[in-house]
């Protein structure tokens, strides 16, 4: 039995007044229950599925809500728009409904923790107890993760309702939903269009709104990426803010919200240490809810080429010319900042992954190897034959890639840029280019801020005419999360172009 208005007893679970004491033989809904006591009215009218965490959690401890209503409707939307977007894999409804039972009595015993009851889904790739992590591809055995990463146990330990993992593309290696293991990935704003990746279908579950928490893994653009494509707001934190296992150059886990302030939450939780990751950062107790901003006074640099790549949608262009417009009127100095991004960058960063990816596929035997997905598997085979001065050449890139982003930015209290050049593409393809010999051809604007540990943000920043969303990457300095947080809720706020959420 949910919270809202108990039929069965004629009783009300938050406030214990029976139906002779209020509202005699009349059944009221929690909807209505609801209506007259929030504070905000147009909660009332709002699908439970599409409600922020911070009005979750105030309904909860006013105790006009409960976490089993919330799950019900969030998995109800999942019913209704999962089998046309498939972003979701290991959905379990009962075991979310079990937990979200469990939150609704720690709610009412007084002993809620600091997210309790809200709904999350987690990247396929971040491991949680007793779920096989196949790495978005065919050729990997189904064998049950020991236990949870860390960005899924500190969650789990806040009381939060995991409903589902995320899909990805072979071993996270494309910006899509495309994938050997998992069906195709789709966009909600157009199912005939790609929601991005690798972090896919966290893009589209946050945009269709399967709960306010979601979280993806990112180190190119695999979270900012489906966020710009998915208009919705992911946070690439710095290096290290966020433990995570296993670790690796320029990986982070990180929030993929409808919100500024619901990342904001997640990131109170997901920030706590974890000794599985030996590359984290020191633990801080930073003010992550603390999101005001003056925007008078910040020097903000607009980087509008990457230097290398696809030309830049004209679309995309106005839509980040009108970020700086904007943000220029607010009181901000605004710098153009050239391009650093060299093709023997992005070329040595190409040779370095291929090897990299090769070695996790030559150990395979033919079969297996048959079963990856045809597009990663001839990019991954143009690394097995490069030499040792070759991988060693392409993997210092990096850190020739990491300076430049630093020499570039370091002047600026913030830059800004397109997320990718281009809005999203038909769904069937594995790249906006779709050919393995030019892969990253879109990642100019995203993979230097991985290497270089700086945070960056994709925010929404509009649509085309056709309707499809167009991001605004915010990239702070080395560790200035908060401020990446701050500057775009600012924009968030600022942002004129406001749609509904698509209803695919």
């Amino acid at each position: 039995m949910s919270w809202g208005y108990a039929r069965e007893r004629g009783e009300n679970r938050f406030t214990g007044l029976t139906e002779d004491s209020s509202m005699g033989d009349r059944a009221i809904p929690w909807e209505t229950f609801a209506l007259n006591t929030q504070s905000s009215s147009h909660q009332a009218q709002v699908d439970l599925a599409d409600w922020s965490a911070p009005e979750l959690l105030e309904a909860y401890a006013r105790k006009v809500l409960s976490p089993v209503d919330v799950t019900k409707a969030v998995i109800a939307r999942i019913d209704a728009y999962e089998p046309r977007l498939q972003a979701l894999y290991a959905f379990e409804p009962e075991a979310a409904l079990r937990d979200a039972r469990a939150s609704e009595q720690r709610w009412m015993s007084g002993q809620a923790r600091a997210l309790d009851g809200v709904p999350a889904t987690i990247k396929e790739n971040i491991a949680t107890k007793g779920t096989p992590v196949p790495l978005g591809t065919a050729a990997r055995p189904l064998v049950p993760a020991a236990e949870d990463a860390p960005a899924a146990a500190r969650l789990r330990e806040d009381g939060v309702v995991i409903l589902a993992k995320t899909t990805m593309p072979d071993y996270g290696m494309l910006s899509s939903g495309l994938s050997s293991f998992h069906p195709l990935a789709r966009n909600p704003w157009d199912t005939s269009k790609n929601p991005g990746g690798s972090s896919a279908g966290a893009g589209a579950a946050a945009a269709a709104g399967y709960g306010p928490f979601h979280i993806g893994t990112d180190i190119g653009g695999s979270i900012r990426l489906p966020a710009s494509w998915c208009g919705v707001f992911g946070l690439k934190p710095s290096f290290g803010r966020i433990p995570i296992d296993p670790t690796y150059y320029g990986r982070v886990a990180g929030p993929m919200t409808r919100t500024v302030r619901d990342a904001a939450l997640m990131m109170r939780s997901l920030t706590r240490p974890d000794i599985r990751d030996p590359m984290s950062l020191p633990y801080q107790d930073l003010p992550w809810l603390d999101l005001d901003i003056d925007v008078k006074g910040l020097t903000i640099g607009v980087m509008m080429q990457a230097g290398i790549g696809m030309p830049l949608d004209p679309e995309v262009r106005a839509a980040v010319e009108n970020a700086a417009k904007v943000f220029q009127e607010a009181g901000a100095i605004i710098e153009d900042m050239p391009p650093f991004i060299t093709r023997e960058m992005l070329d040595g960063l190409d040779d370095f992954w291929r090897q990299r990816a090769w070695m996790d596929m030559a150990p395979l035997s033919d079969e297996e190897r048959g079963k990856i997905l045809p597009y990663i598997l001839q990019w991954a085979e143009g690394g097995k034959d490069l030499t040792g001065a070759e991988v060693y050449s392409g993997m210092n890139q990096m850190m020739v890639m990491r300076h430049a982003a630093i020499a570039a930015t370091h002047r600026f209290d913030f830059v800004i840029s397109p997320v990718a050049p281009c809005v999203a593409y038909p769904a069937e393809l594995a790249s906006p280019i779709h050919n393995p010999e030019e892969p990253f051809e879109h990642i100019g604007y995203t993979v230097a801020f991985n290497m270089s540990d700086q945070p960056a943000s994709s925010v929404n920043a509009g649509f085309t005419k056709a309707g499809l969303p167009i991001g605004l990457q915010i990239i702070g300095r080395r560790f200035d999360d908060v401020g990446v947080l701050r500057l775009s809720q600012a924009w968030e706020t600022m942002c004129a172009d406001k749609r509904p959420w698509p209803k695919p």
